[in-house]
Order: structure tokens, then C-alpha cells, then sequence
């Protein structure tokens, strides 16, 4: 018989309701934070047995009115959605990158470097090359996807031919790379004219995305779902998605049937690079809230790098998976803007409710034991989340 949890194609139903679960368990902790952190809320249980009322009320409206808040700045209406769309899309970006490494057995912690890495090239397209619309955007797109892949693809080769682990090497070529930018911001060929601190000129408009007028929805986020169609094609419709996910499997086994290994592990770093270098270009071209092109700084991809490893995780190293988890915390992030500025509550709690959600998706078993509505599966693991023997599917 086939088992209840699945449809006939195999939908894995048991991820979804444990992925639930873990957003249930996260706000029901983000609650619990909130009231213990207000020492208004806090002093009313200290008379809890006499007036029991005033602390339940006290509590009620502190996380109604944050969580409402929060539901109203990442959806409450056009703006809200697109803004979230547009926090949203470099995470979806770098997210495939280290989604697709997961796949083929690699753990690319290096998001970071290959973004900063695709943000500069990127940048630097937009603010020296003065080429007619259209093209200079098309130059500078690929130029950050260059720059993330040559970058990748350091990592790719040095495992292939002398086993470095990569997740040492990615480590250490993210504070390459924050060194790099930091030193090219001092010189003349980045530096603004005019000015002595580390920002670079800002970049030309014909350089910038396209948005929607009145709206932050621009090309970026387009940009991320062809990306996340073209991961699911490569991983699920080609030869090399078929070689990259049986490495990434058993990598013994995938030599014995004549694959080779280290070609896999290059491509893989190669397109994963791609992918976080997408990222940073969306940073150095994106427009801001104002309209105006962001200049490139030594902030400026944020922690893109690393919140793609999250959004890996949640999204179990699946494109519609990396979509939907970067739709998520880009709405957090979006919606916590507003929280912290209509609620009072810090930013800093969607980062605390981001964490919790990857802690409760990466153990399912935990999340059986306090929800017993969501049933365990018979191999709980992290899917797509390589181990010492390759990646599971």
C-alpha cells in the first residue's frame, strides 16, 4: 500500500507539515520572548494568582500587536508584497547556489565571498563601462555571475585536486574576499572622487534594474525565479543534474559507473558560485527603497552568504523549496521593519524566529514529540543536506 503521507507522485506531505510545525513552534517562541523581555508585561505576573487578567491581556496585546505588524508589513498590501519580493530575491539567489552544492554533496558555506565577489565586477560594470540601456545592465549582470563562478570554481578545483575540504576553503575565501573589497575601496579605480572614506561612485542608471513604479518589485526578483527554473531543469531534466545528484549521492559508486567526480565537484562550485554572484549583482544593481542605485560599500551584500544556508536548509536543497523558504524570510524581514517601528519589537526577533524555524525543520523528530499531529518520518533526516558519504535526496 502506499503510504498516506504521499500522493501518488511521492509528494513529501510529512516535510510540509514539519516545516509548518517549525513556523508554529517559532512564533509560539517569539511570543514567549517578546512577554519575557517587556518588563511592563513582566511586572503584571508578579500579582498573576491575584489578577490573572491583567498579565494575560498585557500579554495578549504585546503579541497580537507585533505579530500583527509584522502580517502587515511583509502582506499588508502592494508595497508590503514588494517589498518582501525584494528581499526575498538574493536569498533565493544565493539559496539555489548552496541548495545545488547540498545536491551534489558539497557544503558551500562561501555564499558570502561569491556575492561580495559578484557585487564588485557587478558594480563596476555599472559605474565605469557608459553603454546604451539595456546592454550595460546585460554586461554587468553577467560580469557579477562571472565573478561569483571564477570564485566557486577556486573552491570546486582545489577539492578536486588536492581534497581540500570545502568547507574550510569557502570559510576562509569569504574573509579573502571582505579583505579584497575592503583594500579595493581605497584605491582610485573604486574610491568616489572626492571623497576619502570606502564607497565607491554610484552606479549609472542604465546599470540599475528595472522596477514597477510606486513599488519595489523589480527585475531582480524575475531574475531569481528563472534561476530557481533553471536549477530545477539542470537538477532534474539533464545529464549533468543526473551526474551531479549521483556524486553527490555515493560518490564511490558514481566512479565506478564512469562519472567523474571531480568534474562534478568543479561544475557544481562553478554554478553554485554563479548563483551567489547573481546575488551580488542584485545588491550592486538592485535600486533602494528611494529609487536611488546603491554605491558599493563593505556592507553591501549584508549576510546574504550565510541567510542562504538557512534558506537551503528550509527549502530541503529543493529550487521550489529555496523559493518558498526565501519568500519567507524575505517577508520577515520586510514585516519586521515594521514591527520594530509600529510595535517596538526589535528587528532582531525575526532573526531569533528565522534560527528557530531551521532548528526545528533540521529535527524532525523534535518537532513530532511536541506536535504529535505531524508524523515522524521513517528516515529522519534533512533532505538534500550532504553527509561524510554524500548528499541526500
Amino acid at each position: 500500500m502506499r503510504p498516506r503521507s504521499t500522493t501518488r507522485k511521492g509528494f513529501p506531505w510529512t516535510d510540509v507539515w514539519t516545516t509548518l510545525g517549525a513556523i508554529l513552534l517559532a512564533l509560539i517562541v517569539g511570543a514567549i520572548l517578546m512577554v519575557v523581555t517587556d518588563p511592563d508585561v513582566v511586572s503584571k505576573y508578579a500579582y498573576f494568582f491575584a489578577r490573572p487578567g491583567d498579565a494575560l491581556s498585557a500579554s495578549w496585546d504585546k503579541i497580537s500587536s507585533a505579530y500583527l505588524a509584522l502580517l502587515k508589513g511583509a502582506v499588508g498590501g502592494w508595497v508590503p508584497i514588494t517589498e518582501s519580493t525584494a528581499q526575498a530575491a538574493p536569498l533565493i539567489m544565493a539559496g539555489l547556489g548552496v541548495a545545488l552544492a547540498f545536491r551534489t554533496g558539497l557544503i558551500n558555506i562561501g555564499g558570502q565571498g561569491q556575492a561580495i565577489w559578484g557585487a564588485i565586477l557587478a558594480a563596476y560594470v555599472g559605474f565605469t563601462l557608459h553603454m546604451p540601456p539595456g546592454l550595460q545592465l546585460i554586461v554587468a549582470i553577467i560580469a557579477g555571475i562571472v565573478g561569483g563562478a571564477i570564485w566557486g570554481g577556486i573552491v570546486g578545483w582545489l577539492k578536486a585536486r588536492t581534497g581540500a575540504h570545502e568547507v574550510i576553503v569557502t570559510i576562509m575565501l569569504n574573509y579573502v574576499a571582505v579583505g579584497m573589497l575592503a583594500y579595493l575601496l581605497t584605491t582610485t579605480a573604486f574610491r568616489r572622487p572626492g571623497r576619502t572614506d570606502p564607497i565607491s561612485p554610484v552606479v549609472d542608471w542604465n546599470a540599475t534594474f528595472p522596477r514597477l513604479a510606486g513599488s519595489q518589485l523589480h527585475l531582480g526578483f524575475f531574475l531569481a525565479l528563472a534561476a530557481a527554473v533553471l536549477v530545477w531543469w539542470i537538477l532534474e531534466r539533464s545529464t549533468l543534474g543526473f551526474s551531479l545528484k549521483a556524486v553527490g549521492m555515493n560518490p564511490h559508486a558514481a566512479a565506478t559507473a564512469g562519472m567523474s567526480v571531480s568534474r562534478a565537484t568543479v561544475l557544481a562550485m562553478l554554478i553554485a558560485g554563479a548563483l551567489a554572484g547573481l546575488a551580488g549583482a542584485n545588491a550592486a544593481l538592485a535600486p533602494s527603497a528611494s529609487g536611488v542605485p546603491v554605491p558599493l560599500s563593505a556592507g553591501i551584500v549584508g549576510t546574504v552568504g550565510f541567510d542562504a544556508v538557512t534558506v537551503a536548509l528550509l527549502g530541503r536543497s529543493k529550487p521550489l523549496g529555496v523559493v518558498l523558504a526565501g519568500l519567507l524570510f524575505g517577508a520577515l524581514h520586510a514585516g519586521g521593519l515594521a514591527m520594530q517601528s509600529s510595535a517596538g519589537t526589535p528587528l532582531t526577533l525575526t532573526t531569533v524566529l528565522q534560527a528557530v524555524i531551521v532548528l526545528f525543520v533540521a529535527a524532525p523528530a523534535l518537532v513530532t514529540r511536541i506536535l504529535p499531529f505531524v508524523k515522524a518520518r521513517k528516515h529522519a533526516t534533512a533532505s538534500g543536506v550532504p553527509t561524510s558519504t554524500g548528499a541526500l535526496s
